[in-house]
């Protein structure tokens, strides 16, 4: 596979260096890359997020699209770096509990799973930590790179690899139980989504634009529902990649595509209750009553939860490469190439804040508590930020 510098991550099968030519024939002949918007100033900002405190975690993804990320857990925040090392962090001052170099490179992950810590690999791997302590459990072998952070249920591990597989490994020592495979585009962007676990089922997003539910336990499709359906002149056109992390709705399973749709699926059929039109890579997060996307240009929208009907649409961060929001203390959050965490009002979108960790970008969905938002950029440094919203007396 190779990856072609763009305005998009993208990895391709037989293209090669053509992709570059191919980019700018979908364009005219023209270059894709737009200026940022330029930041302004907020007047009277209604809060003053502060940073509590600071960890510098490794390399974080060596400036590679990956799926490494931070994971919060009643016990640890986890996190991994490139270079192999897996760091599990007391979340209330920033202490590290353990860290284990896996000898690997790793680039997704990591999840918990009961007594398990689990990353994937640049070298085709899936590796088990112990929760407690970080000694590894086990090592299972798939047939590419695992971006695609592995998630475990019970006694399955679910990882996908980017060439199209699923794998349900055994938890106990890392043995394959099933494959699902179904094939990719010639051209694809480059990132995977985690399989999203609820019940006795995997919901997975496909390259094809597709989403797959599959039993856990054997790794049989229960239904596929296609969210958005390649169109165009071009491959660049067609790509229909679901890679943004699916999220478990009202009684839907809530999909993007680079396709250009939004979809909610009913979760037992697939049934589509609604679609939007609009088209995202990096990701979506839920408050009470409405659905966050930022799309593909850096518009965040807020939809209506349950129809998909626009509330809102903002602007002002067009081109600045945002991440996925998050829903912290009342607050809509997503941060940018810069470092930058722009804090909107979930009911109209307006900013009512900016704050900034650093100077790199901010590629990941910060997590959350009640009370302190964790917020992990591109070369590992950890900030762990509050809103500075006065308590309610």
């Amino acid at each position: 596979m190779t990856t072609v510098a763009s305005h998009l991550p993208l990895r391709s099968r037989p293209l090669g260096l053509a992709l570059l030519a191919l980019a700018l024939a979908a364009c005219g002949g023209k270059s894709t890359v737009r200026e940022p918007t330029e930041l302004t100033k907020i007047k009277d900002p209604a809060i003053h997020p502060h940073t509590q405190w600071s960890v510098n975690a490794g390399d974080g993804s060596g400036g590679r699209v990956s799926g490494l990320r931070l994971n919060l857990e009643s016990d640890a925040l986890y996190t991994a770096e490139i270079g192999g090392t897996v760091y599990a962090w007391s979340p209330d001052k920033g202490k590290l509990l353990w860290k284990t170099d896996t000898d690997a490179r790793v680039i997704s992950g990591p999840s918990v799973s009961g007594d398990q810590v689990l990353v994937g690999t640049l070298d085709a791997e899936v590796i088990a930590l112990k929760r407690s302590d970080g000694s590894e459990l086990w090592r299972s072998k798939t047939s590419s790179e695992v971006i695609g952070p592995p998630v475990g249920s019970g006694e399955i591990v679910i990882a996908r690899s980017v060439d199209g597989r699923v794998y349900g490994l055994n938890a106990t020592a890392g043995q394959r139980v099933w494959t699902f495979d179904r094939d990719v585009p010639n051209l694809v962007l480059r990132g995977s989504s985690a399989p999203l676990l609820i019940g006795g089922r995997a919901y997975v997003g496909m390259d094809n634009g597709r989403v797959a539910s599959l039993r856990i336990n054997d790794g049989e499709p229960v239904w596929e529902q296609a969210v958005a359906v390649a169109s165009g002149r071009t491959e660049l056109e067609r790509l229909t990649d679901v890679d943004a992390e699916l999220l478990d709705g009202p009684d839907c399973i809530l999909a993007a595509s680079f396709g250009g749709e939004v979809a909610c699926l009913e979760a037992e059929s697939g049934e589509v209750l609604w679609r939007r039109s609009i088209r995202s890579y990096s990701g979506m997060a839920a408050t009470p009553d409405k659905l966050i996307v930022t799309d593909d240009v850096g518009a965040v929208w807020g939809l209506d939860l349950h129809t998909g009907a626009a509330a809102w649409k903002q602007e002002g961060l067009l081109y600045r490469k945002l991440s996925a929001p998050a829903y912290f203390d009342g607050y809509v959050v997503v941060g940018d190439f810069e470092g930058y965490l722009h804090w909107l009002d979930p009911s109209t979108g307006a900013f009512v804040a900016r704050s900034r960790v650093g100077s790199d970008p901010i590629v990941r969905a910060p997590v959350a508590t009640d009370s302190v938002l964790y917020v992990l950029n591109s070369t590992g440094r950890i900030a762990a930020v509050t809103s500075g919203k006065k308590p309610k007396e």
